[in-house]
């Protein structure tokens, strides 16, 4: 639905929802483009950056903090709102807004530091909806000499959900033993690498890649970038979490000559805590060296490829 300055329909959006659209239709009907927005925020000393604003007239994030929550109650009174429009639309489940698929799952639900993922998005001011559809994602996974993990590339296709989607959020999670804090993030194809940050103890680093366009929704886009680690322990296995169900994915893991391990397997799990499933082994190509699975339309939950040493 596009933005609209009709005062008859923006009044059915504040009395059915959901939140974004009506507030969208808000700044719409006053004309207020985002910064003055901001600007009248701040003089009500509500600090609120422009990209939130964004994401909340998107749907990509809604607001839930106590100091956000003061800022919707501030814009009902900039945007010449009814007292309670917009906090009204927050608080019944009836209005959530969703856009005809199914939600998608948390981080909590797929990994295991799921908890300091979010927090590291919410310092960066990022939604968890990265507003993006796996399409088709090849991964390559580079184990050490000592049988740690050195590295992984990917390449990605996705396709946009929403309007103007312009970054993709790539998270590692490394090995006990691992320094997050020197893990290296390098963008290959189509992007370039933002806002990196470390969560030290989870052993965690989130990265944006930057788009080199702005996605419409429908839209399909191809990258590629790489993660530099190698000072984690010894590695026993890797696991790719999906939000979303559909698209294909392969994962390859090879290893140095110097560490072959005893046997290889892949894997699947509903959650972090959920004991694996869909085990199978792996029959290592390439001079016995690498193993690879392919999935061609993933499910929502968790693949891997685990692997023994003795």
């Amino acid at each position: 639905m596009r933005p609209t300055r009709d005062p008859a329909e923006l009044g059915q959006l504040l009395r059915g929802g959901p939140f974004h659209l009506a507030l969208r239709a808000a700044l719409a009907a006053r004309g207020l483009p985002l910064h003055r927005v901001q600007h009248r925020l701040a003089a009500r000393g509500i600090k609120l950056g422009v990209t939130s604003l964004s994401y909340w007239q998107q749907g990509a994030r809604r607001p839930r903090h106590p100091e956000s929550l003061r800022a919707v109650s501030a814009l009902e009174e900039i945007l010449e709102l009814p007292d309670g429009a917009l906090l009204r639309l927050l608080a019944d489940p009836a209005h959530t807004g969703g856009p005809g698929r199914p939600a998608a799952r948390s981080y909590r639900a797929l990994v295991s530091v799921g908890a300091a993922v979010e927090q590291l998005l919410a310092g960066m001011d990022l939604p968890a909806d990265g507003g993006l559809h796996s399409v088709g994602h090849h991964e390559r996974v580079r184990i050490g000499p000592d049988g740690e993990l050195r590295g992984r590339e990917s390449q990605q296709i996705v396709r946009a959900h929403r309007d103007g989607v312009d970054r993709y959020l790539a998270i590692h999670h490394g090995d006990p033993g691992c320094d997050a804090t020197r893990v290296e993030v390098a963008a290959y194809e189509n992007c370039r690498t933002g806002r990196v940050r470390c969560h030290p103890e989870a052993r965690v680093v989130v990265a944006e890649l930057l788009f080199d366009a702005r996605l419409r929704r429908g839209d399909t886009y191809v990258f590629g970038y790489g993660i530099e680690d190698g000072t984690g322990g010894r590695s026993a296995e890797y696991v790719r979490g999906f939000s979303y169900a559909g698209g294909q994915y392969m994962l390859q893991v090879r290893f140095d000559e110097a560490a072959l391990p005893v046997r290889c397997r892949r894997f699947a799990r509903t959650g972090p805590e959920a004991p694996r499933t869909a085990l199978c082994d792996l029959t290592p190509s390439g001079r016995h060296r690498a193993v690879h699975l392919v999935e061609q339309t993933v499910r929502r939950g968790i693949l891997g490829i685990a692997w023994d040493w003795d």
